[in-house]
């Protein structure tokens, strides 16, 4: 039997465009190649890249009849010739590292080369492990890899209520920094102090820059993790420490944005944008961001947060909720 394919409830797109353009399909998914497992999908982990992909506004452009996504966890039920650290039964989930042209994870049956999949710590549910590595690798990115962030510097933190947010609050506290949380709706306050944050500054009622200083006594944000950039990171971005670092990592606002040259001449920052590539394409700093994850996931420090579970069959109001920027935490949907 297990050199047979496998039927598969897939999510398809035909052209490019609004939630609407995704379909459940019935698609036959082939045994593994030698260097593939096959995995039997619970949760799929759903990110802002995925949208951007079906809109065909993405690093890469879909070729159709394409799929989507990058995330999930579930369990081996095929294993390829070639692979020896893998079983059928081993219970795993997606790092993304691959082309959505190659894989995705958008369906009931995937294949997925060897190299992306991971034993996770069995203290995580599906729907957790399906939400780890896109958030959790950025923030490693950002904080740890190239952030250097030391016990007691601060971090601020835009979007804060994101899956990515979150993870960010949570990754600054791991290494002893102190997180403030940026939102623009004053509702989510209590939630992010209660999600780890040590302050939240709601935007639509505050100063950025005013609110920071106050609340670093003037020494400023040594860290800033922006996704959004638009009218508010002149104000963002004076709120720098000296010699502090910002990272773009995202364009979530289409409104353009102006820039403070006598801050940024004043306190020296270096500004830069920021892809999880540069976790995710070098083997060694992978393998660390990866032992580190895992720790953190294990001692409980690291906890993926879960906003809302969709079935795949409303995989379109999955999408729909994610662009309505309502969530505080991670989307998940379930087979």
């Amino acid at each position: 039997m297990n050199n047979l394919s496998k039927t598969s409830k897939t999510v398809i797109f035909h052209e490019a465009g609004a939630p609407e353009v995704l379909k459940v399909e019935q698609i036959e998914v082939a045994y593994p190649g030698p260097q593939e497992v096959r995995i039997q999908v619970k949760s799929i982990g759903i990110n802002r890249a995925d949208a951007m992909y079906r809109q065909g506004m993405y690093i890469e452009n879909p070729i159709f009849p394409a799929q989507l996504g990058y995330e999930a966890a579930g369990i081996i039920e095929a294993v390829g010739a070639e692979v020896s650290h893998l079983a059928v039964g081993d219970v795993v989930n997606v790092v993304p590292g691959f082309s959505l042209h190659n894989y995705a994870s958008y369906g009931e049956y995937i294949n997925m080369p060897a190299y992306a999949i991971h034993k996770y710590p069995s203290n995580l549910s599906f729907d957790e492990a399906a939400s780890v590595w896109t958030s959790y690798l950025t923030m490693y990115g950002m904080v740890v890899h190239s952030g250097q962030l030391k016990a007691g510097q601060f971090v601020v933190i835009n979007a804060a209520s994101s899956s990515a947010g979150l993870a960010a609050i949570q990754m600054t506290n791991y290494v002893g920094g102190i997180a403030i949380a940026l939102t623009t709706s004053a509702k989510k306050k209590e939630a992010l102090l209660k999600a780890g944050a040590a302050h939240v500054i709601v935007t639509a009622e505050q100063d950025i820059a005013a609110e920071v200083l106050k609340i670093t006594e003037n020494v400023g944000a040594h860290l800033i993790l922006d996704p959004v950039v638009g009218t508010k990171f002149s104000n963002l971005l004076s709120s720098v420490a000296e010699n502090g670092k910002v990272f773009v990592y995202g364009a979530l606002s289409h409104e353009p944005a102006s820039f403070p040259a006598f801050d940024v001449l004043m306190k020296t920052p270096t500004i830069r944008g920021y892809s999880a590539i540069e976790v995710m394409g070098n083997m060694e700093v992978l393998i660390e961001a990866i032992s580190f994850i895992d720790k953190g996931l294990t001692e409980e420090k690291l906890k993926p947060a879960i906003d809302k579970v969709f079935n795949i069959n409303d995989i379109v109001s999955s999408h729909y909720y994610l662009e309505s920027n309502q969530q505080f935490g991670k989307i998940v949907v379930n087979i």
